[in-house]
């Protein structure tokens, strides 16, 4: 008997979303997630999304990288999640799901879906980090996941993948690791990034966490403006909105598409 799966994608962040509250998979969702995210040989995606029974929370969601390893929060598997949740009618417009990181909250509007997401913590101070070679400025923030964010005035150019990984990997971030962000302001109100993600171990098309990141800290940076901050990715356009106090970034809204791409039967 096979298994049903929706693909997804969320401003291009691409997705094996499974409907596991029946457990139809089992113990081995890292294995499963390993076999099936291979572009090439397998489905391919970023990572596998399983939709699984909650008792305080419309659904739970859990998110298994391409490489097997568990993410604590994905703002693009999010709004995946809750537009493929109102679509099969067990949740309405306005919903609850349980993450690792906490219950978000999530309302779907037509192919635009908003999740609010944790409060950022405040930003810290700017570090100088060694990698491939030369000296960067990076600026450790959380989003729900660790991010490093690097401001460059060529985007196009940037090295994601080289500097991406060994980022990804300096110790200055172990024992988790961080998601690598390269930011480039535009215009107030609008930002430009592209993400090495951890788990993925690659550049991906999108990042809603890194998005969240990138807005905060090119805001509190100076380097952005007043939000609502819109984010460009290369698979499309994500809005971040968010509150700043004295104690850090409150309120935080995540808001772009998430589209269905095909269903299918994994043999």
């Amino acid at each position: 008997m096979g298994i049903a799966f929706t693909k997804m994608s969320g401003a291009g962040n691409d997705f094996i979303v499974v409907d596991n509250r029946g457990g139809v998979i089992g113990q081995d969702r890292a294995g499963f997630a390993r076999r099936h995210c291979a572009r090439r040989t397998a489905v391919g995606a970023d990572g596998v999304l399983l939709i699984e029974s909650a008792d305080g929370a419309d659904f739970r969601m859990r998110l298994f990288n391409a490489d097997g390893s568990e993410a604590e929060m994905c703002g693009n598997a999010a709004r995946c999640a809750a537009r493929l949740a109102f679509a099969r009618g067990f949740a309405g417009e306005s919903m609850r799901m349980e993450t690792i990181a906490g219950v978000v909250e999530a309302h779907v509007d037509s192919e635009r879906v908003t999740v609010g997401m944790e409060d950022v913590s405040p930003v810290g101070e700017e570090v100088a980090l060694e990698a491939e070679g030369r000296v960067w400025g990076v600026h450790p923030v959380e989003a729900g996941v660790p991010h490093a964010i690097i401001f460059t005035e060529d985007l196009d150019n940037a090295p994601v993948e080289a500097v991406g990984r060994a980022m990804r990997m300096h110790e200055f971030f172990q024992p988790r690791g961080t998601n690598v962000d390269f930011v480039q302001p535009l215009a107030p109100g609008r930002i430009a990034i592209r993400t090495y993600e951890r788990g993925v171990e690659a550049e991906t098309l999108a990042c809603g966490t890194g998005a969240i990141a990138s807005a905060v800290v090119s805001h509190v940076r100076g380097r952005a403006g007043a939000p609502p901050i819109e984010v460009q990715v290369l698979g499309g356009l994500l809005t971040v909105d968010f509150r700043s106090t004295g104690d850090g970034i409150v309120s935080v809204r995540l808001s772009g598409e998430a589209a269905f791409v095909y269903e299918a039967e994994l043999l």
